[in-house]
């Protein structure tokens, strides 16, 4: 019997820039990588979006962001709700916001962001809370409180930071989103997931003027980079005050490349652009998902979800008493029978989307440090045990 299931490697790629014919070179390395044994309909290719964005050439400055942001909201007062704790994802957008409004109040979530990332000791939450003012609290008396915090991964103290990215910030924290309108009426929305739910409940408590972070830089501003689904969110940081957006032609990306894929080999594996995988890391509980959403590009394929079966509940139940062979052979046919009898031993399987699944693989396989493998390919995905 074939031992080997499903598979995945890292492959890496030559340096690439802005302009650059990525889905060819990525062709090229894939078919060097796998000419020993060809790819066939079962694998996956998957590509990190950073690199899709940046050959697109996707990036944006700062001061586009506040081009953005005075274009949207006029010479007025600010309020920038539940935004994230990230170095590299948030604060060049932070400042970038605050270059265009008149003045920026900044409500923090606590005790985390929306992804996980805490503004206080855990532990202490308890001990602190009833001493924490119901509503709006300002920073100074936060701290005051529940005292200095640096962030346990990045050692850093998101409170202090985010106050040092314009001489016109001035932070308070909350746990309702609707306490930035005791402050102003023009919000922007900075969370990622629960963007249109937050900015619905401040439109019906009353703001006059509220856009979430996918409004902004969702179309070109002098000539910057866009992306006209996410606007910002899925951003990084690229160089000082500049960002490489979430890149904006993954779709065409994706089927170019399977298109290639195709005329090389004969057969079209599937093929995806992945960012952040959708996972929640068990020690200190952040969920990983900062991008808004974990393929912005893939076959059609991979919008689907597996029907499975639960092996080890065959194994339980309908292989008592026989031999290997005899076993191998029970699971086979239920396995085989599963398109008929959807629900014979299912339970227990979480349906999620291929893509979502995929990513978190390849984001775990490539990373994003110095491994060097933005190119993840997985072989045999779609096999079960069935296939030889």
């Amino acid at each position: 019997m074939r031992l080997t299931g499903t598979t995945a490697m890292g492959i890496r790629l030559p340096i690439v820039s802005p302009g650059d014919d990525l889905a060819t070179i990525t062709a090229e390395h894939v078919l060097a990588v796998t000419k020993d044994a060809p790819l066939t309909s079962s694998d996956v290719v998957a590509v990190t979006e950073a690199l899709v964005a940046k050959t697109e050439g996707n990036f944006a400055s700062e001061d586009n962001i506040a081009a953005d942001v005075r274009d949207k909201y006029g010479n007025v007062e600010v309020g920038l709700v539940f935004p994230m704790f990230s170095r590299n994802r948030f604060l060049s957008v932070l400042k970038g916001i605050a270059k265009g409004a008149k003045k920026l109040h900044v409500l923090l979530s606590y005790p985390h962001d929306e992804v996980g990332n805490p503004i206080l000791d855990i532990n202490r939450l308890d001990e602190i809370s009833d001493a924490l003012p119901q509503g709006l609290v300002s920073a100074a008396d936060f701290v005051a409180i529940a005292g200095d915090f640096v962030h346990p991964f990045t050692n850093i103290d998101y409170i202090k930071l985010y106050q040092s990215a314009g001489d016109n910030i001035e932070i308070y924290l909350s746990k309702d989103p609707r306490d930035i309108l005791k402050l102003t009426p023009h919000v922007l929305v900075g969370e990622i997931h629960n963007r249109f739910i937050t900015q619905s409940r401040l439109i019906k408590a009353g703001a006059k003027t509220v856009y979430t972070l996918s409004d902004i830089l969702n179309k070109s501003v002098n000539g910057s980079g866009f992306n006209s689904q996410y606007g910002v969110l899925g951003s990084n940081l690229s160089s000082e005050g500049q960002l490489k957006l979430f890149p904006n032609k993954a779709p065409e990306f994706v089927a170019r490349l399977q298109c290639i894929l195709k005329e090389k080999t004969g057969v079209a594996p599937e093929v995806m652009v992945y960012g952040d995988g959708a996972f929640k890391d068990p020690v200190c509980g952040i969920w990983e998902l900062a991008d808004p959403v974990v393929s912005p590009g893939f076959t059609p394929r991979l919008g689907g979800m597996p029907q499975e079966v639960k092996i080890k509940l065959v194994a339980d139940v309908a292989t008592q008493g026989l031999t290997p062979d005899e076993k191998r052979e029970a699971v086979s046919r239920v396995i085989k029978d599963k398109a008929n009898n959807p629900d014979a031993y299912n339970e227990g399987t979480t349906p999620r989307v291929y893509a979502d699944l995929l990513g978190s693989l390849c984001d775990l396989m490539g990373g994003s440090g110095d491994k060097g493998t933005p190119v993840v390919v997985v072989r045999g995905y779609f096999d079960d045990y069935t296939i030889e």
